[in-house]
């Protein structure tokens, strides 16, 4: 990460030519992402860190277009609610409940912040599932 990828809101933190599968975190969720495109080989995927929508939203047409281009399956991988992310993203793994109480790293898993959930949810996205594919629901109990 630099300043300046930074400062364009959205950048790609694992590039490649011709990405199958685009997966896109905001914060701590990139490494998840990061590990899960690795879990992923024989695929090509991009891996992007997104912290801020605002900023990649300024950004020129050709810059949004070249990093997440049109055609190319995007998961967003956020511990936080799905909303908002259709306009980024066609599928996403987010968390959607709420009352859950335990560790982090222990809500974490539960609610599929983990490489074996995102990899699954990743799979379905490629084959051209949609929406909302792990909402936190599994973890609420």
């Amino acid at each position: 990460s630099s300043i300046e990828n930074t400062e364009k809101g959205a950048y790609a933190v694992i590039d490649c030519e011709s990405p199958e599968l685009i997966l896109i975190g905001t914060g701590s969720e990139v490494s998840l992402c990061w590990d899960a495109a690795k879990a992923m080989s024989g695929k090509k995927v991009r891996v992007v860190s997104m912290p801020c929508w605002e900023l990649f939203r300024a950004q020129p047409a050709s810059y949004k277009d070249a990093l997440l281009p049109k055609g190319v399956p995007k998961l967003s991988v956020e511990a936080a609610v799905t909303m908002g992310w259709g306009e980024w993203a066609d599928a996403f793994v987010g968390i959607n409940v709420f009352g859950a109480s335990a560790p982090g790293g222990t809500c974490m898993d539960k609610f599929g912040f983990n490489v074996p959930n995102v990899v699954a949810c990743a799979e379905k996205c490629m084959k051209g599932e949609k929406g909302v594919l792990s909402d936190g629901s599994q973890g609420k109990h």
